[in-house]
């Protein structure tokens, strides 16, 4: 389309990669080690993350290429079941799916910053937090050339910084933890346990943001050819990232000292180079969670953008800037971010979001299976590989973890159960509102 701007694969690729590592995979293990204490079971939850997270890859892939519109959930839910059903998806993707994880990565990033800097006083951390959110939100809601080619730097960065640490940390660390990764008796039993089913529903959050792409589906220019194996090649690069990442942690790091903690990177950085290695660490932390805040500054107001655009009453929100980027939506979910950080509000969000989020996405794989049966003639430029086993798998394992979360953690299900009807509340209003005008 002459005069349209576009995003190329490899900025889309930079997002979903910036926009899956972020701050879960350097706390999550904290918490696993809580119940979870042999080698075999501890990598299996990355790697079992990690095929849910490429089967639903695999899913969104036919999904955007079938319906090659930015929006991610909100954009599939709609077109497969209701209006109302997508505005769900994207009410929960605008909360707890991209504003309040921005807060929490620039927060953790404002606190590492002033450890590596040393004696500055208690709020310099917050001022740095607000501070990141807001440059980041002028780069993403300018132009467009600015916004892809920062991402893609960082994100590069971000991988490289991970590769050198693992090998430095294997090179560098005076001997290694007696850990196998190899199956040993009473490692079935744990993988089946409810521990090991809730500790999964940490690492789903990890690698929340496997379906980044599809937020951005349309500003790349040859969508239904290059989006499906953006989705499955950015999933495949953390995948590794992530089980390289946990294994050097159990083999540098005693479990004991990093069992309930959430300083995974620090504790295990400080093992293997000692005080000065820690601190080089934090640093390293801190430049990664600049890329996270990036790529989710660039994925989740194009959710906000195409509920503008579908509702009349929310049409100030699909307002773009000479270069084509939503940069009303931009500033709208930095200002909500901004809000967490200076009420720290968030925290309670965070609880109850890998549920929800998991819940959303089990609902758009759903989804495929339901298209599938009901149009089966519709144009699908990309079809799943070994339909329909990868939505079966991911339905199953998602449906096997948010079925113990159910169980062991009410509240938290609840809770994430209450967003949701909120959400449609939000829906019918604003339906009602763009009616009467």
């Amino acid at each position: 389309m002459t005069g349209k701007h576009y995003f190329g694969p490899a900025a889309a690729l930079s997002v979903i990669v910036a926009n899956m590592v972020g701050t879960g995979v350097f706390t999550s293990l904290g918490f696993q080690l809580v119940d979870l204490r042999t080698g075999f079971p501890l990598i299996m939850l990355w790697v079992l993350g990690g095929i849910a997270a490429l089967c639903g890859a695999m899913c969104y892939g036919e999904l955007g290429a079938a319906f090659p519109r930015s929006g991610g959930e909100y954009n599939f839910l709609s077109r497969i079941y209701h209006q109302s059903v997508g505005f769900i998806g994207g009410w929960v993707s605008a909360v707890i799916g991209f504003s309040a994880p921005v807060a929490l990565a620039a927060m953790t990033f404002g606190a590492y910053a002033t450890e590596a800097l040393g004696d500055v006083p208690a709020w310099s951390d917050k001022v740095l937090a607000i501070g990141l959110v807001g440059i980041v939100t002028l780069l993403h809601a300018g132009r467009r050339s600015t916004s892809g080619g920062i991402q893609i730097w960082f994100t590069l960065l971000k991988v490289a910084v991970i590769c050198v640490f693992c090998v430095a940390a294997l090179w560098t660390v005076p001997s290694l933890q007696p850990v196998s990764f190899l199956p040993a008796p009473g490692d079935g039993q744990a993988i089946s346990s409810g521990a090991f089913a809730i500790s999964l529903i940490y690492v789903s959050y990890a690698y929340t943001g496997w379906n980044a792409a599809t937020y951005v589906s349309g500003e790349l220019e040859r969508p239904q050819r290059d989006l499906p194996w953006i989705l499955v090649i950015g999933t495949l690069i953390v995948m590794a990232l992530y089980v390289a990442l946990n294994g050097v942690f159990l083999l540098v790091a005693p479990m004991e000292d990093m069992s309930g903690e959430l300083e995974v990177g620090v504790i295990a950085a400080k093992a293997a180079f000692g005080e000065f290695g820690a601190q080089l660490s934090i640093v390293a932390l801190a430049i990664l969670l600049i890329s996270t805040v990036s790529a989710m500054t660039i994925a989740g107001p194009r959710v906000l953008q195409i509920i503008g655009e579908d509702l009349p009453s929310l049409r100030v929100l699909a307002v773009t800037n000479i270069d084509g980027l939503p940069a009303r939506a931009i500033y709208l979910q930095s200002g909500v971010a901004l809000l967490f950080i200076v009420t720290a509000s968030f925290e309670s969000v965070l609880v109850f979001s890998g549920f929800t989020l998991a819940a959303m996405s089990f609902a758009t794989v759903l989804g495929l299976l339901v298209l599938r049966w009901r149009e089966p003639d519709i144009d699908r430029p990309y079809r799943v590989n070994l339909f329909p086993i990868p939505p079966l798998i991911y339905l199953g394992l998602t449906g096997w973890t948010l079925t113990y979360v159910l169980i062991e953690k009410p509240l938290e299900a609840l809770a994430g159960c209450g967003l949701m009807a909120i959400g449609g509340g939000v829906y019918f209003v604003f339906r009602r509102m763009g009616q009467a005008g």
